[in-house]
């Protein structure tokens, strides 16, 4: 079974900067990548941003481009540094395991989520 633990999450002001991490446990896949997704309330979950397994290929939503920046520090943590926060961010972020699928990332497995909340 495959354990993804979120931290980091927390109330902010617009413009402010958070940082959040992800450290995997248990029998993980072989060569996975890490991504995060998020979630407002009322709308459907979307993707954020994943890492390659060799932490050297990143790939981001539109939305956060030049504004996040995810990493590797290892084969099982993974962290999202989040910069000029606005209150559109607001959501749960989910940290996932899993495979680039076709021409997207594919997540196979899910944490609890951490709740960001970005005050104007």
């Amino acid at each position: 079974q495959v354990q993804l633990v979120e931290s980091g999450g927390g109330l902010v002001q617009a413009g402010a900067s958070l940082r959040l991490s992800c450290v995997a446990s248990g029998r993980t896949p072989t060569m996975y990548m890490m991504g995060w997704f998020r979630q407002a309330p009322g709308k459907e979950r979307e993707f954020v941003a994943a890492v390659s397994w060799s932490g050297r290929n990143t790939y981001y939503a539109d939305f956060v481009k030049g504004r996040f920046t995810i990493s590797r520090d290892n084969a099982k943590n993974t962290n999202l540094q989040m910069a000029s926060l606005k209150p559109e961010d607001t959501a749960t972020y989910y940290c996932t395991i899993g495979l680039w699928s076709g021409s997207e990332y594919s997540p196979n497995y899910w944490g609890q989520g951490t709740q960001v909340t970005v005050s104007s």
